[in-house]
């Protein structure tokens, strides 16, 4: 499980002075659970994904990790943007310590990019990032996968195959993925939190929390 204890995170503005991402909240995510986070733009989605997945640290409090947790799969992140699909993939084999071809070929397989794997990434349009993203983190093997609308940016036919793959591989793993867009919440997720103005409210029923986000 992930356990946030008493978190608090905060930047300071001009001005403004902090702006509040998170505001003393404890939660525990468990092996198995399908969470989606819903924020509008702005409200810190990212950043919270990143501290679950310990590439920022609370201002307060701790996060402590008992599974395997995914690099936030997020675009261009965890990526070099000069150096090809094909070439990020062997550097992340070589990481986590993958068989170096198998992990390019079913990257592949799943991005279906065809001779742009050999590209730079810099050269990728917004869909063809997500499909790298995507097929980078399903060719781990993770307790926990963190996604921040990475799946976005495809279109219908890679949304569908996103789904399917989740629900091959997350059958006994748990997924986080934070979005601003209900559509995505209800393709993947079971359950549903919605961060605002600092605060994480929790819901067990989807459709709750997906009418209490809208009427924000």
């Amino acid at each position: 499980m992930i356990l946030l204890e008493g978190v608090s995170k905060f930047y300071r503005t001009r001005g403004v002075g902090k702006r509040w991402i998170l505001r003393d909240t404890t939660a525990v995510i468990r092996r198995g659970d399908r969470l989606g986070i819903l924020g509008r733009n702005g409200s810190g989605k990212s950043t919270l994904v990143r501290m679950l997945g310990g590439v920022e640290f609370p201002n307060s409090g701790r996060i402590e990790r008992r599974m395997t947790v995914s690099w936030p799969l997020a675009r261009r992140m965890g990526v070099h943007p000069q150096l090809s699909g094909a070439d990020n993939a062997r550097f992340i084999a070589r990481i986590y310590g993958k068989p170096i071809e198998e992990m390019v070929r079913a990257v592949d397989r799943f991005a279906e990019l065809g001779n742009y794997m050999d590209m730079p990434i810099s050269t990728y349009s917004a869909g063809m990032m997500s499909r790298l993203q995507l097929g980078l983190s399903l060719a781990m093997d993770f307790d926990c996968y963190l996604i921040d609308e990475a799946t976005s940016a495809g279109d219908q036919r890679f949304i569908e195959r996103a789904r399917q793959a989740m629900e091959s591989r997350f059958h006994k793993r748990s997924l986080v993925i934070v979005s601003h867009q209900t559509t995505h919440i209800r393709t993947f997720c079971r359950t549903a939190a919605i961060l605002n103005d600092g605060r994480l409210t929790f819901f067990e029923d989807l459709d709750e929390a997906i009418a209490t986000y809208e009427a924000l």
